[in-house]
């Protein structure tokens, strides 16, 4: 009785003694949950202005790093809650499934109910970035150097980062569930699914959590139609409640992807984010209901109107309206099948339904397309085809539709220009006593067969006798030929560059090199891969020996250059560094350089810096900022060896012909200049 009376005593102390404040009481109906992983987490798509607006003050962020203001919001400060819209994670990402996961648990649960989420996301980052025992030598030793900014971000430990801010969230309110969207990084890695239990069971450890009452909800990839960029790590996501027996997997099934088919586009992550907070208000004994908000953003997307800003694309067949660009870059479709069932448009990645207008036509609507060229097909009940209303362009091993979503003026290096001298670019066919790859077409009791290829001649060639330079410039896997003149407009580059004076007269020859064809399996890595090889001895002792007899070419290694798009930078890669004697000059964009061992390739061809440096005279290499295929890693291990190469990456674009098109903008003006 005595110890009671004394323990109330000192509590009444405590509230009057003068500079003492007791804590607020936790409030047990505002419901906190943890968001982590890399860049589906992160958010790659672009918000929209239903996206911007807030739900009000039931969905509530504790920012992970500080925001400046913008015209949509006042600024953010880290550690202090504020209304959550888009970006959640820092103040340059985008939209994420976290956003609509806290719409739908606002419209699913009581009123009195707040939902509370601290994000922290990292795109690319490993698992063992959110490891305690890993993160400095991932971070130091590992991560790549594009990470660095968004690794310092979160002081270099973005588990650190969250647990802070999630013991702070603790005062005001209950860890409900942990968020997940991570596992691209680490597809293959049969170590996976532990660190991800190590995580887990390190955030339950450091914030005093019972795992019975706090789930790990894992979302899934990318699919695609199942040509998701890491489609083999839908399996070990499927998979990982075998290992965590309180994680519950998201399905990504059917959710839309961007064109890179590794990040989801904005109605994926609002699709996504949904099943997140319907499995969340479920488990927690709520009868899940999908935001109000959400069906006037998808009825608005059915409606089809074509806006008076939107023009006839440059890719239309001429007297054709079709198809259309307007100035936010949706592209717009139609085609007359009165017969049809189901017209679909396949561009970017994503599936349109084609809408029926009762007139025997089908429209369809994108959602905002990056600028530059894109393939497209369209599909009648099941049969793909060309649009009849479009040039075609040989692109995913077979002739394709194809749409420019127009640049601004930055884009004027590859457009025609009044003016200027301009170039030819000429049809020939060679005969190749050293080609296989159709056999069975060449004449009779011969061996070898015809090939063909374009080149590209300078405005001032057919002017004198001067001799000229060569670049042999080739494209990538599942194109052809023409796809650097119809797809990259490389004439246009060319002729713009030297009538500048950015770059020298030169010719420019492409050739299919074998790799019009889907690859078929088989070694994939630099310098050990079948496909597209059958070229080299055909370049080498007939292709080029061909150009030098019957064009007035400088036939020496000095006024030789090779470059590549993906699968090209591959053949580059494996021609020119086993044939330093015939070439000076090499690039790649987007290079397919797989398996590179910097100081073992091509027998070991990069180990003497110094000769390598005085045979190349110039070695480049770009890459988009959203592309699937990278090269840092190789230009930071050859410069680790004393290499002398030039890189730079595309802001904004991924595996895709604007990126190439800036690459060989940026190439030409090196060559053949000492």
């Amino acid at each position: 009785m005595k110890r009671n009376i004394l323990t109330s005593l000192m509590a009444l102390m405590l509230i009057t003694m003068p500079g003492t404040r007791m804590s607020a009481a936790v409030d047990e109906n505002f419901y906190i949950f943890l968001c982590f992983g890399q860049s589906n987490m992160e958010g790659a798509a672009k918000p929209e202005a239903a996206d911007l607006a807030s739900p009000g003050p039931r969905f509530l962020l504790m920012p992970a790093v500080d925001f400046p203001a913008t015209d949509q919001r006042p600024a953010r400060k880290m550690g202090e809650w504020c209304e959550a819209s888009a970006p959640l994670c820092r103040p340059n990402t985008g939209l994420t499934p976290a956003d609509w996961f806290g719409r739908t648990l606002v419209a699913s649960l009581p009123e009195n109910i707040r939902i509370g989420v601290i994000h922290v996301a990292i795109g690319g980052i490993d698992i063992k970035g959110f490891l305690p025992d890993s993160i400095q030598n991932y971070a130091e030793k590992k991560a790549p150097g594009w990470m660095k900014g968004m690794l310092k971000a979160y002081d270099n430990n973005p588990y650190q980062r969250l647990v802070m801010l999630a013991k702070k969230a603790q005062q005001d309110g209950v860890i409900k569930g942990i968020l997940m969207h991570q596992g691209e990084t680490n597809t293959g890695d049969p170590k996976w699914a532990g660190m991800v239990k190590q995580v887990y069971d390190n955030l339950c450890s450091d914030l005093q959590l019972k795992p019975e009452e706090v789930n790990l909800y894992a979302g899934n990839i990318v699919q695609a139609d199942g040509k998701g960029v890491c489609i083999g790590c839908k399996k070990q996501i499927d998979e990982l409640p075998q290992t965590l027996h309180t994680a519950q997997v998201i399905s990504s099934d059917g959710c839309t992807n961007g064109p890179d088919r590794l990040h989801f586009d904005a109605a994926g992550y609002r699709e996504l984010g949904c099943r997140y907070g319907e499995a969340v208000a479920r488990h927690l004994g709520f009868e899940p209901k999908r935001p109000t908000e959400l069906s006037t953003i998808n009825s608005q997307l059915s409606t089809i109107q074509v806006p008076e800003d939107a023009v006839t694309a440059e890719n239309a067949i001429p007297g054709n309206k079709f198809p259309k660009v307007d100035k936010e870059h949706r592209a717009y479709f139609r085609i007359q099948a009165p017969q049809a069932k189901k017209v679909v448009v396949d561009i970017c990645g994503k599936k349109y339904d084609m809408q029926p207008d009762g007139k025997g036509g089908f429209m369809a609507a994108t959602d905002p397309l990056p600028v530059g060229f894109h393939y497209y097909f369209m599909n009648i009940d099941g049969v793909n085809f060309v649009d009849p209303a479009s040039e075609t362009y040989f692109g995913c091993h077979r002739e394709s539709g194809g749409l420019e979503v127009p640049e601004g003026p930055e884009g004027d290096y590859y457009r025609p220009q009044q003016g200027i001298p301009h170039g030819q670019v000429r049809n020939i066919h060679y005969w190749s006593e050293h080609s296989t790859l159709n056999s069975k077409l060449s004449t009779l009791n011969s061996k070898g067969e015809w090939r063909h290829a374009l080149v590209y001649t300078p405005a001032e060639y057919e002017k004198g006798k001067k001799r000229y330079p060569v670049l042999y410039l080739q494209h990538g896997m599942g194109e052809g030929e023409t796809s650097w003149m119809l797809q990259g407009k490389m004439q246009h580059i060319m002729d713009n560059a030297i009538a500048k004076g950015e770059a020298v007269p030169m010719i420019v020859v492409m050739e299919s090199g074998d790799i019009k064809a889907p690859f078929r399996g088989g070694n994939n890595q630099a310098g050990r891969s079948e496909y597209g090889a059958s070229f080299y001895p055909v370049l080498l002792n007939d292709l080029i020996p061909h150009i030098d007899a019957n064009f007035r070419t400088k036939a020496d290694r000095e006024h030789r250059a090779m470059a590549g798009l993906s699968w090209g930078g591959h053949q580059t890669f494996d021609v020119v560094l086993r044939n330093l004697d015939k070439f000076a000059w090499m690039g790649t964009f987007s290079g397919a350089i797989f398996g590179l061992d910097v100081k073992s390739a091509y027998n070991g061809v990069f180990t003497d810096a110094d000769a390598f440096n005085k045979k190349i005279h110039y070695f480049y290499m770009n890459w988009g900022s959203d592309d699937f295929i990278q090269s840092q890693s190789i230009v930071d291990a050859l410069r680790q060896m004393g290499i002398k190469v030039e890189s730079s990456v595309s802001e904004g674009t991924g595996h895709e012909f604007l990126t190439w098109r800036r690459g060989l903008h940026e190439f030409i003006p090196h060559l053949f200049r000492k």
